[in-house]
């Protein structure tokens, strides 16, 4: 029988796994993360629900195969964690949400979860995040808020919480998030791993709990740049392949220096300039690319309300008002807002929005790459931000600020752990829509250079 995890209590977390595994079979790392997960199950915040038997009877499924000399691919074997918004045949889909918890199960798995265990990856559990994906702190009141790996009184980033914390802890090699306007890469930053967001529409949403249809896209947390290659080629529905590192010597990076790197703390600053530098050094061709304009028009087209929250409110009008008192109250009051917008706004807002996703690809195209820090800040004590409803507010605003160009003007972009300073921070690359494969391929020769 499956196993769901107990509501978590108010305690921090244990500490990081190793990861790694060197030369284990895929039944003993499953064993050993189980075990880990085991004697903290009364505290779990990370998982809201696993598949122990399942997962059990995959990896010996993918031992059997590796001792005969068979493989699916380069994520057989592999344990991969899903967050709580993808479906799971003959279960609810809860979203992170009470309200869901009496949903209809799901008929059939979410499509890049057949993806997934086709490709004989070894699915681990649920990983937790916020309710509906509707903020990019990290932040649940109704299963707990999982500390972030380095510091457990800090915030994990969100939406995809507990998916930047198992792959930064060594819970999960891969865990797949989705991305609306920051909620893979964010929590990547902010736990130091690899979050990659591709373009819109290039990994299918079905079996997804949606959050923004026209923003809503899915993508892999992990360790390495390849591991998010290899994942999002399969659920892409494409034959993976290695990322080919891009050399360095005249790739041409624009910064957008302006709005986006205004209140920036000073660790994110010395750790991007220092980036910059290391950059430079290996022969990249580095000058400022101003985009404010298009920030600034985009602002103006999303006055009334933001397009993810105004789509968001439509997701949930058959409860946002009868279940009220279930909703996170910080979720609920955004929605609540956003519901009062008019349908010819929301429709002129999209139609600009067209245009403005035409004008940013033409910008884009004399370089290869934007660079800028994924977040303004490293992340922040969780006490604060549960104590005081506006701080909650600003900082939400300012954590999802940078982030949210890449899904307001339909771009791929990547967040790159930056391992300067005592907090983690994220190197964001954003490219054109499309660009997807070319982007891996930058960051993977980026991550080289910042290895070497």
């Amino acid at each position: 029988m499956e196993k769901a995890l107990a509501r978590p209590a108010a305690s921090a977390r244990c500490a990081s796994v190793q990861t790694g595994f060197p030369m284990m079979t895929a039944r003993d790392k499953l064993e050993m993360i189980l075990a880990r997960l085991s004697d903290r199950a009364e505290d779990e915040r990370v998982f809201t629900k696993l598949y122990p038997e399942a997962a059990r009877a995959a990896a010996d499924a993918a031992d059997a195969r590796r001792h005969a000399g068979i493989s699916l691919g380069p994520l057989d074997g592999v344990l991969v964690s899903i967050k709580d918004l993808f479906d799971v045949a003959g279960e609810a889909t809860v979203a992170g949400s009470l309200v869901l918890r009496e949903a209809a199960p799901a008929a059939r798995d979410a499509l890049v979860l057949r993806r997934l265990r086709q490709a004989g990856a070894v699915i681990l559990g649920k990983t937790n995040m916020v309710e509906f994906a509707f903020s990019g702190l990290g932040l649940n009141p109704h299963y707990g808020t999982p500390g972030n790996a380095t510091d457990p009184l800090r915030i994990p980033g969100g939406s995809s919480s507990g998916a930047g914390v198992a792959v930064a802890e060594g819970t999960s090699e891969i865990s797949i998030g989705s991305d609306t306007g920051g909620s893979v890469r964010i929590p990547a930053a902010l736990n130091g791993v690899v979050g990659f967001k591709p373009t819109t529409g290039r990994v299918p949403l079905d079996g997804a709990f949606p959050l923004s249809p026209s923003l809503d896209s899915i993508g892999p947390l992990a360790r390495s740049v390849q591991d998010c290659a290899f994942a999002d080629a399969i659920m892409a529905g494409e034959e993976p392949r290695a990322p080919e590192p891009y050399r360095l010597a005249g790739l041409r990076i624009g910064v957008p220096r302006g709005r986006l790197f205004s209140r920036s703390e000073a660790l994110v600053e010395e750790a991007f300039e220092k980036t910059l530098g290391r950059l430079s050094k290996a022969g990249a061709a580095i000058a400022d690319h101003p985009i404010d304009d298009l920030l600034l028009a985009m602002r103006d087209t999303t006055a009334a309300a933001s397009i993810a929250s105004i789509e968001a409110a439509e997701v949930h009008a058959d409860w946002l008002e009868s279940r009220a008192d279930e909703i996170d109250p910080r979720v609920h009051s955004w929605l609540v807002r956003s519901s009062a917008v008019p349908a010819p706004v929301y429709l002129r807002m999209m139609r600009r929005r067209r245009d403005l996703v035409a004008a940013m690809d033409r910008r884009l195209a004399p370089i290869d790459v934007l660079a800028l820090p994924t977040t303004a800040i490293t992340a922040p004590l969780i006490a604060p931000l549960e104590a005081d409803p506006n701080l909650y507010d600003a900082t939400d605003g300012l954590i999802l600020r940078n982030t949210q160009v890449a899904n307001q003007f339909d771009l791929t972009a990547i967040s790159l752990p930056l391992s300067i300073g005592e907090r983690p921070v994220g190197l964001m690359l954003m490219a054109r829509h499309g660009g997807d494969r070319r982007l891996l391929d930058i960051a993977a020769g980026v991550e080289q250079a910042l290895l070497a």
